[in-house]
């Protein structure tokens, strides 16, 4: 073997960066028989659901009729749990264990288990023989729990279902969590993921004085289900530079050898939680914040480290085979049963476990209470939360004259978050990809800035709102601050993320993956409730005319709609007023994943906060002030959803009410797109009494919806009367263009829906066809002024509701100042585009 080849083998005595011996000969005898009772547990799990002790011989009937989980990265990260709590023990440490690898759910289950925490919140898994047969058969079992460390495992904040996030995650939980160390165990094959690779910037976000501390240990057991993985194969000088390049300090720990290994181990673990505290009591003591190089640990040992090497002329430990069950046909092959027998003899169970129950020497070296890690509240985050000082979002509300006065929705309801911040300095962040400006939501930099522990240049003192300590996270990954958020809410806290829609996307699977988590939790009794994730979106597809055609996709709207209606809520507020409604709701909600859609740009307002109240509250309602001959039947119901689509729909009705005063409209407006579902499929559906109340059964329906028309036919497809419900939503159909011409390309259009209003009625006759043709030859008349002037005319930049009184002429002047605003001098709201 070269020397290149065997320093990335992961056999052989201790080879560490940290030298020494702490452990005395009874720390290390009883440190290795803890590890072997674990890895007994963890092969118990995997095959047995009876005779758990091996009292008897083991027979076929003695094992599960399927066998399912894996045994890779047990043994790794068993051995580092181990070891971490005995620092906990040594030093009172406040310590949580992230495990990242995936199926990794035996180690953290074996170590609960014999911490007793397991039957404390399970009585019916008792320590002893019965209860550990229980807890075999349990596991990935039909009615059990699976294989990874799922909602009902104690001490998992983090299922790692999905490979990528376990560092974001554990930054997540000690932001704002000054004496919190998160012990992350990062597997090699997840460390292939992009939100993984991105996520090791965290420490340029970490904050020493104010935060606790991510000690993450990179476990290279050196292959995937059937690959080797890319850091495993590459020289020791080029992995380590590549943790130094990262802003990390990278100590080693490689080998298989047992005694040395625990050695090495021990003493590798307590320089990291030394340096750690070191750094903190640095920053601490002199009240100066700095970035140091956080120490990081590469755990390089054998994939199903103690496993037998070879089986039937095959390699095992330290293979690909060991990745899953490793010995696969125990059931059809005795050979390989009675191997399967030996081997989880070799632990000695017989000398860790009295009745099943773990010997009381080895209990000791287990923390105490809520020291032991799969006890620790920050796991169980709503234990924990305190519910945000939320200010009266009444008091920040918009003078309004509906349809008429125009106003900053979003800059305004930023007025009331920056006081949000400002009363949560120590439990709310706002996360976003480099977007918080963009967004209009700067005015919350007056109460917190960027937090930012780069270097800084002279320049950023010129609006860069660059500080160690702010409340504000950006970076330009939107994995990394979704992660963060999530790891956030979870250990109790509050947070939001704002970010462009179309670019919310990116983290569909993992908004999917926090959707299953919270809706696991609500069957586990012992969890408590959580913060809601709460995801802003703006920038939105009807105002991404000028970024053109790749920055037009509402569809997230679609992946939300699919999950669990116990868990998921969609807003699409339409004017400031209810913008302002909507975010109180959300932030002061639990156990959701909310929604919120609003455009950044100025628009139309429609309801005063009485009326905004109100409306938030029913979800959906109908429009008085906007509707033709409101007490009477209406000929056809013209409806909206979403801020632009609204302003379309109402300027639809008004050229309506132009041409045919004498047509009977019903205006409603939709807040809360669940409202749509019949009420047996989601709790906040309308019963069909109450729909058919709003929408009739009988009349022609024109919905106007903010994102892909599809998904309302599929809310409504239940409902009396949905054949008279036509939808006009976006329909992949974008270039550079004006927002008017947008429109018009996806018939969402005032045009297109006054058309579609005249088609639908059949009643008109001839009388509807000179006025179907003057609103064509007028929208062809607004694409060719675009098309010539690159922006679309006055007339429609500046549309107001032509009906009622104009009393609140002036108010945008009146608001613009009070937010600091440019005022007459601004460029109309279908001028303005910020490009990313």
């Amino acid at each position: 073997m070269s020397a290149n080849t065997h320093s990335l083998s992961p056999f052989g005595t201790a080879r560490s960066t940290v030298q020494g011996t702490p452990l005395d000969k009874e720390e290390l005898r009883k440190t290795d028989a803890f590890m072997r009772a674990s890895l007994y547990l963890c092969l118990g799990m995997l095959y047995l659901q009876k005779n758990p002790l091996l009292k008897e011989p083991l027979k076929k009937e003695h094992l599960k009729s399927r066998l399912l989980g894996h045994w890779g990265s047990d043994s790794g990260q068993i051995f580092t749990y181990i070891h971490f709590n005995r620092l906990i023990k040594k030093y009172g440490l406040n310590g949580l264990f992230v495990s990242g690898p995936g199926h990794g759910a035996p180690a953290v289950l074996s170590q609960s288990y014999l911490e007793g925490v397991y039957s404390e919140v399970y009585p019916n898994i008792t320590e002893d023989e019965e209860g550990m047969r229980l807890f075999f058969k349990q596991f990935s079992f039909p009615g059990g729990i699976g294989s990874h460390a799922t909602p009902e495992t104690p001490g998992s904040l983090h299922e790692g279902g999905e490979l990528g996030y376990s560092i974001s995650h554990a930054f997540g939980t000690v932001f704002d969590n000054p004496d919190l160390i998160t012990l992350t165990m990062v597997g090699d094959g997840e460390s292939e993921t992009g939100p993984l690779a991105t996520s090791w910037h965290s420490t340029k976000f970490l904050n020493p004085i104010t935060d606790g501390a991510v000690l993450p240990v990179l476990h290279l057991n050196g292959y995937k289900i059937n690959n080797p993985t890319v850091l495993a194969r590459i020289s020791h000088e080029e992995l380590e530079a590549l943790f130094i390049g990262y802003g990390w300090k990278p100590y080693f720990v490689e080998g298989s050898d047992l005694e040395s290994m625990h050695q090495a181990m021990a003493a590798t673990l307590e320089q990291a939680v030394g340096e750690i505290k070191q750094y903190q009591k640095q920053a601490r003591d002199s009240g100066k914040s700095f970035r140091p190089r956080w120490p990081m640990i590469v755990l390089r040992s054998p994939k199903g480290w103690t496993a037998p090497r070879d089986v039937s002329g095959h390699h095992l430990e330290g293979y690909w085979r060991a990745h899953q069950i490793p010995l696969a046909d125990v059931a059809s092959n005795t050979e390989h049963l009675a191997l399967l027998e030996s081997w989880m003899k070799s632990y000695k169970p017989d000398e860790l476990f009295v009745d099943g129950k773990l010997i009381p020497e080895l209990k000791t070296l287990v923390p105490e209470g809520n020291l032991r890690m799969s006890a620790n509240p920050v796991a169980n985050g709503g234990l924990v939360r305190k519910a945000l000082r939320l200010p009266d979002f009444k008091k920040y509300a918009l003078d309004v004259n509906p349809g008429i006065t125009n106003s900053p929705s979003m800059a305004n309801m930023a007025v009331w978050l920056r006081d949000v911040v400002a009363a949560n300095m120590t439990n709310f962040r706002l996360f976003g990809p480099d977007e918080t400006e963009s967004n209009k939501l700067g005015a919350v930099y007056e109460a917190g800035k960027k937090v930012w522990m780069g270097d800084f240049l002279p320049e950023d003192g010129d609006g860069g709102n660059l500080a160690h300590e702010g409340r504000v996270m950006e970076i330009l990954s939107e994995h990394t601050v979704e992660g963060w958020l999530e790891g956030y809410v979870l250990s109790g806290r509050h947070g939001l993320l704002n970010s462009y829609e179309p670019f919310i996307h990116i983290i569909d699977s993992m908004v999917n993956q926090h959707c299953k988590w919270i809706e696991k939790c609500l069957e586990v009794e012992w969890r408590a409730k959580v913060s809601s994730l709460n995801i802003l979106l703006t920038a939105t597809v009807w105002r991404q005319d000028h970024n053109g055609f790749t920055h037009q996709d509402p569809g997230f709207l679609d992946v939300v709609a699919n999950k669990s209606p116990e868990v998921v809520r969609i807003y699409l507020p339409p004017d400031g007023n209810t913008l302002l409604s909507v975010m109180s709701h959300c932030l002061d909600s639990k156990n959701y994943v909310n929604v919120i859609v609003a455009d950044k740009q100025d628009h139309l307002q429609y309801l005063n906060m009485e009326d905004a109240i109100a409306h938030c509250t029913k979800g959906l309602g109908i429009w008085e002030w906007a509707s033709t001959f409101p007490d009477e039947d209406p000929d056809v119901v013209m409806a909206s959803c979403g801020d632009v689509p609204t302003m379309e729909s109402l300027a639809a009705v008004a050229l309506l009410k132009q041409y045919l005063p004498e047509l009977k409209i019903r205006f409603v407006n939709v807040v809360d797109l669940f409202k749509l579902i019949s009420n047996i499929d989601h709790p906040h559906g309308l019963t069909d009494k109450d729909f058919k109340a709003i929408f009739t059964d009988d009349k022609p329906i024109i919905f106007n919806f903010h994102s892909y028309p599809w998904l309302v036919h599929r809310l409504t497809y239940k409902r009396p009367g949905h054949n008279n419900i036509h939808v006009r939503g976006y329909k992949e159909k974008g270039n550079i263009d004006t927002p008017l011409e947008l429109a018009i390309r996806n018939e969402t259009d005032r045009f297109s829906l006054a058309i579609d209003a005249i088609d639908r009625l059949p009643g008109l006759k001839n009388k509807g066809s000179l006025t179907r043709e003057k609103l064509l030859n007028e929208q062809i008349a607004a694409r060719t002024s675009a098309f010539e002037n690159g922006i679309d005319a006055d007339k429609y930049r500046s549309w107001r509701w032509p009906y009622g009184p104009k009393t609140a002429e002036g108010v945008l002047d009146q608001v613009q100042s009070k937010l600091g605003l440019a005022g007459n001098d601004a460029p109309p709201a279908a001028v303005v585009g910020t490009s990313e």
